[in-house]
C-alpha cells in the first residue's frame, strides 16, 4: 500500500474510534475471535477428510458457461479465474432465458459481454462500464456502452437515472477497495429485487473490501425481539431494513455474491411446533412457554 493510502487508511480508522467509540469498541472486542478463525484457518488440514476410504467423486454438474469459455480460444478475450463459472451458474442460471440486464463493470478485450448474452439468452440486454473510451467499439443492438469512472459517485448517479433497472452487477473492474466499495454503495440499492450482485478479485487477507463484506454480511443477524404467541412461535425478530431487502450474502476465494430478496421480508420467526421439550421440560401453558423460549435466547 503507498504510503499516502496507507495514512489514509489510519486517518479513517482514528475518525471511526473518535467519531463512534462505542460502536467501534464493539468490533474491536471482537479481535480475539478474528485471531482465532484465522488461527484455525491457517492451520486447517485435510488429511482427516482423505483418511478414510476412498469414494468416487460425482462427475461434474453440466455448466453452460464453462463449456463457453473452455470452447472460446479465439476471438474477443475473456480473463476469468476458473471457479468462477461455478458461482456464476449457480447464482445466475434463475435468470436464463428472462428478461435480464446485465451491468458489467470492466470491459477490457469484450469478451465476457459475449458470454453473458450466449448463456442468458436472447432476451439479454448489457451494459458494459468502462473508463477506456475505446470500449465504445464493443457496441452492438443487444450492448450498451457507457465510459466512466466507477470510484465516482455521480457518475453512477446519472447513469443509472438514463438505464433501465438492472438485475446483475458483476464488477469485474479496478479491483481497488474504494472502487468496489463506491459501486456496491451506488448500485445495490438500484438492483431489481432477486437480482444479484458480484463483486470480483477481492485478493489477500484483510482486504479491505472483504471486511466491508464480512461486515455487510454480519448485517444480516441483527436481531430485534418482538412480541410473540409463545403457544405458536417460539421467537420473533423485526427485521432492519438491510434483512428486508438482502436474501444472502456469500463469500467464495476472491469474490463476494449478494443476493437481494424477491419481495420484502416481513418478519423473521423461528416457530414451535410439537409437544415435548427436552430438556424434559412440560409445556403445560403459556407462562411455562415464555420461561423456556427466556431460557434459549439468554
Amino acid at each position: 500500500m503507498r504510503l499516502a493510502e496507507r495514512l489514509k487508511q489510519i486517518a479513517l480508522t482514528v475518525g471511526c474510534l473518535v467519531g463512534h467509540p462505542l460502536w467501534s469498541a464493539r468490533r474491536l472486542s471482537r479481535l480475539p475471535e478474528v485471531h482465532r478463525a484465522g488461527r484455525f484457518a491457517r492451520n486447517w488440514t485435510t488429511a482427516a477428510a482423505s483418511s478414510g476410504a476412498a469414494e468416487a467423486l460425482a462427475p461434474a454438474a453440466a455448466n453452460p458457461l464453462r463449456d463457453y469459455f473452455d470452447a472460446h480460444v479465439r476471438g474477443r478475450g475473456i480473463y476469468k479465474w476458473s471457479h468462477y463459472f461455478d458461482l456464476y451458474h449457480r447464482h445466475f442460471a434463475r435468470f436464463v432465458g428472462r428478461p435480464v440486464h446485465v451491468l458489467e463493470i470492466g470491459v477490457y478485450s469484450g469478451g465476457s459481454l459475449d458470454m453473458w448474452k450466449h448463456y442468458l439468452g436472447p432476451e439479454c440486454r448489457v451494459t458494459g462500464v468502462d473508463i477506456e473510451p475505446d470500449c465504445r467499439a464493443y457496441e452492438d443492438e443487444r450492448t450498451r456502452i457507457v465510459i466512466g469512472d466507477q470510484a465516482d459517485r455521480d457518475f453512477w448517479r446519472r447513469m443509472l437515472r438514463e438505464s433501465p433497472p438492472v438485475d446483475i452487477v458483476i464488477d469485474d473492474g479496478g479491483h481497488r477497495p474504494e472502487q468496489q466499495m463506491v459501486s456496491l454503495e451506488e448500485l445495490l440499492p438500484a438492483i431489481r429485487r432477486g437480482g444479484v450482485y458480484v463483486c470480483e478479485d477481492v485478493h489477500k487477507v484483510a482486504n479491505r473490501f472483504g471486511a466491508f463484506a464480512q461486515a455487510l454480511a454480519d448485517q444480516l443477524n441483527a436481531f430485534t425481539k418482538i412480541p410473540f404467541d409463545p403457544t405458536t412461535t417460539g421467537i420473533a425478530s423485526g427485521p432492519t431494513p438491510w434483512q428486508q431487502d438482502i436474501l444472502s450474502v456469500h463469500l467464495y476465494p476472491y469474490a463476494v455474491v449478494i443476493e437481494k430478496s424477491p419481495s420484502p421480508v416481513r418478519e423473521l420467526v423461528a416457530h414451535k411446533h410439537g409437544t415435548e421439550w427436552a430438556p424434559f421440560v412440560p409445556m403445560s401453558g403459556q407462562q411455562t412457554g415464555v420461561s423456556a423460549i427466556s431460557r434459549q435466547t439468554r
